[in-house]
């Protein structure tokens, strides 16, 4: 890791550097606050940007006040890999197991103490050498970084996890290296990479009140791109209509109008039992995620894929000519996609009971209260089947996911 300009050096943690032999004060300290400005969850390929902040909280009224010294601070982004293993089995010599962050290992070690490896890691950034705080003062830098659009996203599955974190490292002279971690959630939309944006002719008009960076310019255009070919990928719909039936017979007809949905999307379908010869007791749909390692790296052949329910919707249906149900998408959750050591899938479960035996519908006797209650038969033979629908979960638009991400847009530590 080198610096650029400036002819500060880094030094090794429980080295010293020029003036290392002036000894901390106590109760000396440095608070450092790093800010994503524009919360925790991006799309890979955009931008990330990030505000960090030094203090020295120290009032300069304060009699033991004194200024504040830092050798060096550094920030990087790195995805940390973490596998089980009693679901994955990784060859020493696979490259997915491989931490690319020992290839160039430097005395900033942003995954030093992490779990499994890293598996992705932009080149470090130097924010500053030699930094010297007065009481009271703050120092403000801003670090900038393209995500890279051909990492997984961000998955805490059974079998494998993959995290990202952007780590600031810095040193005191003569203490050791610490690190402030942020994680954040990324999301890969498939195919955006691929897309070209349109270049900057100069012909189109553009707003002389506002000035805008090439780089965040660049980056909103690759968000608008993403939200265009997302609502042209879920805005399609046609009815799709399926037969439900058993060995007995017809059950009745499933409808649903897309298959392609956003995160924080419904759901929706519709069933008709009226055409039906066998009746519908009871349905079940679950919203499920279906995780599966790749069959080179399963650690038993054949081993049973792992599914996650997200949202349920139970119904008793007997006598019912229609009915329908809504389950949302949550916007936590991961959108499918493809490793070379996992796969996620989306799916609808569907469960039925019907009954064996025709039943009589419940008739008014005359001379009765429309309203007069009804008892049904106690005992009634039933089958039970299940059904599974593939559909297709897409990202959103990050801000959005922002709004009920678990992670904080900020962190702080002193040092």
């Amino acid at each position: 890791m080198t610096v650029a300009g400036g002819g500060g050096r880094i030094f090794p943690p429980g080295s010293g550097g020029a003036g290392a032999s002036r000894a901390e004060p106590a109760g000396a300290m440095i608070e450092v606050l790093a800010q994503l400005s524009r919360g925790p969850v991006f799309l890979a390929g955009e931008m990330l940007e990030c505000a960090i902040v030094f203090t020295n909280p120290l009032s300069p009224a304060s009699t033991s006040a004194t200024s504040e010294m830092l050798a060096w601070a550094s920030a990087q982004i790195h995805c940390q890999f973490h596998a089980s293993e009693s679901r994955v089995a990784l060859p020493p010599s696979d490259a997915s197991a491989h931490d690319v962050q020992a290839e160039n290992e430097t005395v900033f070690v942003p995954n030093r103490g992490e779990r499994g490896q890293c598996i992705l890691s932009t080149p470090p950034k130097i924010l500053f050498c030699d930094l010297r705080l007065d009481p009271g003062e703050s120092k403000s830098y801003s670090y900038c970084e393209t995500l890279p659009a051909a990492g997984p996203p961000s998955f805490r599955g059974q079998a494998v996890k993959y995290v990202y974190k952007l780590t600031v490292g810095c040193q005191r002279v003569h203490s050791p290296i610490k690190l402030l971690r942020l994680p954040f959630r990324v999301l890969v939309l498939h195919g955006l990479k691929d897309y070209q944006l349109p270049q900057d002719d100069g012909v189109a008009p553009s707003n002389p009140f506002l000035e805008e960076e090439e780089g965040a310019k660049k980056d909103s255009r690759l968000a608008d791109l993403a939200t265009e070919l997302l609502m042209a990928a879920t805005s399609r719909r046609s009815l799709h209509l399926y037969n439900i039936s058993n060995t007995r017979g017809t059950v009745g007809k499933f409808g649903i109008f897309k298959t392609v949905y956003k995160l924080g999307e419904d759901v929706v379908g519709t069933f008709a039992f009226s055409d039906g010869d066998i009746p519908c007791l009871q349905y079940s749909v679950s919203l499920q995620t279906e995780e599966s390692v790749q069959e080179e790296f399963q650690r038993r052949r054949g081993q049973p894929v792992a599914y996650s329910t997200h949202a349920r919707h139970q119904e008793s249906c007997l006598h019912t000519a229609r009915s329908s149900f809504s389950l949302p998408v949550p916007l936590g959750s991961t959108p499918g996609f493809t490793t070379n050591i996992v796969a996620l899938k989306w799916r609808l479960h569907f469960e039925f009971v019907t009954s064996r035996a025709a039943l009589e519908a419940h008739t008014v006797p005359q001379g009765h209260a429309e309203t007069s209650p009804w008892t049904g038969v106690e005992q009634i033979e039933v089958d039970t089947f299940s059904w599974d629908l593939p559909i297709k979960v897409l990202p959103t638009n990050p801000v959005l996911a922002s709004s009920v991400s678990q992670f904080s847009s900020t962190n702080s530590i002193t040092i």
